[in-house]
């Protein structure tokens, strides 16, 4: 849940910053899967914080034990449901080793409260913390990464992605529906912005 108020401020940082009219959409912040040499698969570089690993895998190991037989007991095979990849995450990052897209991604793993913000020629990620409180009590939001457009990467807003000159591809995931519902009063078919909102 994102709470009134959060978006309102976000929106007002940088649009002081750019001078510009903004987007803002809250990023759903867990559950990014990446294909990118040298990544795990939840983004975390291989190679690093092995024991770690070795206790979280046992228990995601459990979890996932627990979760199947439950699945069998609730009428597995019994017809609908989505298959998806193998940790049931949508890839969402794909790109070469070293991709140009890690900056943003880490910022976004490490963001409690992820948004992104458009306008005409850039882009940033700006953390608010935490949503569920009130906004007046939670902290000032944070830009922890900003690029320009054209120049750093390609946007398309209406296929919610992101593309790096070196092949990097982000598709963002929205929190929620309301945030897709949000991104739709300013874009429509074939990838028109409306940087005030859609005309009624």
């Amino acid at each position: 849940m994102v709470r009134p108020g959060f978006r309102e401020r976000v929106e007002a940082l940088m649009r002081d910053q750019w001078r510009e009219p903004v987007i803002a959409v809250r990023l759903q912040e867990d559950g990014l899967s990446f294909e990118v040499p040298g990544r795990r698969q939840d983004g975390t570089v291989k190679g690093k914080r092995l024991v770690r690993r070795f206790f979280w895998n046992i228990l995601r190991g459990i979890g996932i034990g627990v979760a199947y037989v439950l699945y069998l007991a609730n009428g597995a095979g019994s017809g609908g449901g989505k298959s998806g990849s193998a940790s049931g995450r949508a890839v969402a990052v794909t790109g070469p080793a070293d991709a140009m897209a890690l900056g943003l991604l880490d910022g976004i793993r490490a963001a409690d409260g992820p948004w992104l913000v458009f306008s005409p020629s850039h882009v940033a990620l700006v953390d608010t913390g935490s949503t569920q409180r009130e906004p007046k009590d939670a902290p000032p939001p944070e830009i922890l990464w900003q690029a320009r457009i054209p120049q750093e990467l390609e946007v398309n807003l209406r296929r919610r992605k992101l593309a790096w000159p070196d092949g990097s591809v982000f598709a963002f995931p929205l929190h929620n529906r309301g945030e897709e519902q949000h991104l739709r009063g300013y874009v429509e078919a074939p990838d028109i912005v409306h940087w005030d909102g859609r005309p009624e």
